[in-house]
């Protein structure tokens, strides 16, 4: 019999929000160790989800390959690619560990907690990665696959389209230039991390609004400036 705690709680909690429970509980915790917190505690037997991440990309990549295939049975070679580049992105997955409220739940170092690592489009991306990964592990192909369709349901629905729902710079710039008549601006601020894991961060100026991003690439943290600056503009409506 499980004893009952906190932990335990919230775990549960995360798993009805994910539709999956876990045989193996500790895949799922394994699944949301961010390095910066495994560096912290240097007597623990615990490893980061980036071995799960890399695993958790490929079948991921897989699941929606053969999701668009049967949802699109004409599409050519070259538009499933597009979709799915649309589709398996950094901001798309930050969307979805926002939706599932994944973010409380990740161990991060201290460092991270205080620079606001919980919101981190590249924290949150890799942690869903890892995840789908962890449920590959425990449950197998089909219940991965049956994650990332429930997940992907909607986003799928648009993927033929010109752009998906979070394409979140062209509906800022469509919002400011009918009501403020102006053009988002971007500027990187800062860039960290060794050449082959760059991170960038990127200021959006706007109708008196500045917000910042985080993001893999430079289109990646504008995007994550544009959502930011999005939420600005629908507080002050």
């Amino acid at each position: 019999m499980r004893v009952s705690s906190p932990e335990n709680a919230a775990n549960d909690r995360l798993q009805t929000a994910l539709g999956y429970h876990f045989k193996t509980p500790e895949q799922l915790t394994s699944a949301l160790c961010h390095t910066s917190y495994v560096n912290e505690q240097p007597q623990s037997s615990l490893v980061s989800n980036e071995r799960l991440e890399f695993l958790g990309d490929a079948v991921l990549n897989l699941a929606i390959s053969q999701l668009l295939m049967r949802r699109y049975p004409d599409l050519a070679e070259g538009e499933l690619s597009r979709n799915r580049a649309q589709l398996v992105n950094e901001v798309q997955l930050a969307a979805i560990a926002r939706e599932v409220g994944l973010g409380p739940h990740l161990l991060l170092g201290k460092g991270e907690v205080l620079t606001d690592g919980r919101n981190k489009n590249s924290i949150l991306a890799d942690a869903v990665e890892a995840i789908i990964a962890a449920i590959y592990l425990d449950g197998g192909f089909d219940a991965a696959f049956r994650f990332v369709e429930i997940q992907f349901r909607e986003r799928l629905r648009s993927a033929s389209g010109n752009r998906l729902e979070t394409d979140y710079k062209s509906r800022l710039q469509e919002c400011v230039q009918s009501t403020h008549h102006e053009v988002p601006r971007y500027q990187v601020v800062d860039e960290s991390g060794p050449d082959h894991d760059k991170t960038f961060r990127v200021r959006m100026t706007v109708a008196g609004i500045t917000a910042e991003g985080d993001g893999k690439s430079k289109k990646l943290a504008e995007q994550e400036a544009a959502r930011a600056g999005l939420e600005l503009l629908d507080r002050s409506l």
